[in-house]
């Protein structure tokens, strides 16, 4: 079964501009998420990975982009400006194929604490399960995870979503807040290490042809006021199948995406204290 892992990168995000190229404890940000895909690629059959970014102008700076991954040796493909999200991306490069993919893959390049792991369980659920067209992961929230979770929404309120899902983890509803409600919170503290929250890691795996639905299909109600691209499927009568992601130890899934400067750092020291990540999985 064919399989793309596509990693969307902008230089001229609106929230961290320049943040695909930002270092990492020496790396860019994009290097990092380039060599998680390119581990999976080496242990999956049929399987190929590529950098996708907008085409090159004095907004965009896409050119910065470009020269990274030429200078790096890593494969990039050229995309429109009408890209309105990574899927959008994500499904240009999937045209553009030469063999057309069964499964994609998309790694938004702001994950450089992604488990390879991750990847690799996405594609399995698709390939093992028919019904599967969507999948994504989620971590289950230690309470001291969520303590931090919330802390950091002091600072970024739009970073870090939550999801909830059904008895066959698929998901119910993703929110930028943090859900579900927890009354008698302190009670539920008493009974388990872990609390009922469960974070979403921003990875998917789609097949093709619910990606196309996806790039042909206009923004939903909720996915406009959310800004979050996984709630056209929802709201149009898609299922989601949620994968459960484990860390290694000392990562932290509160930081499992860097979505500003503060986040960078709290990476970076995750960083210092354990080790580079792909160093767990030799």
């Amino acid at each position: 079964m064919r399989k793309l892992i596509v990693i969307p990168a902008r230089y001229g995000s609106k929230r961290f501009p320049g943040k695909p190229l930002a270092l990492l404890e020496g790396k860019t940000l994009l290097q990092r998420t380039w060599e998680i895909a390119n581990y999976v690629k080496s242990r999956v059959d049929d399987c190929d990975a590529v950098v996708a970014t907008e085409t090159p102008s004095e907004e965009t700076r896409s050119d910065l982009i470009i020269d990274f991954c030429n200078s790096q040796n890593i494969p990039i493909v050229v995309t429109s400006n009408q890209a309105q999200s990574g899927s959008d991306r994500v499904w240009e490069v999937a045209l553009q194929a030469n063999v057309r993919p069964e499964i994609i893959v998309n790694l938004q390049g702001d994950l450089p604490t992604c488990p390879p792991t991750f990847i690799l369980d996405l594609m399995t659920a698709l390939e093992k399960t028919p019904s599967n067209s969507v999948a994504s992961v989620f971590v289950q929230l230690s309470w001291h995870a969520l303590d931090a979770l919330r802390k950091s929404k002091l600072q970024s309120p739009f970073s870090g979503t939550t999801v909830v899902v059904n008895a066959n983890n698929r998901a119910l509803w993703f929110s930028k807040q943090i859900i579900p409600a927890i009354r008698n919170e302190e009670k539920w503290r008493e009974t388990s290490d872990m609390s009922p929250v469960r974070r979403h890691i921003g990875l998917y795996a789609y097949r093709y042809e619910a990606l196309q639905f996806f790039a042909q299909s206009p923004k939903s109600q909720y996915e406009r006021l959310e800004q979050l691209e996984q709630l056209r499927f929802l709201e149009n009568g898609y299922t989601i199948q949620m994968v459960e992601g484990i860390y290694p130890p000392g990562y932290d899934a509160v930081t499992s995406g860097v979505d500003s400067p503060e986040d960078l750092e709290r990476v970076a020291k995750i960083i210092r204290e354990n080790g580079e990540l792909l160093d767990f999985y030799a």
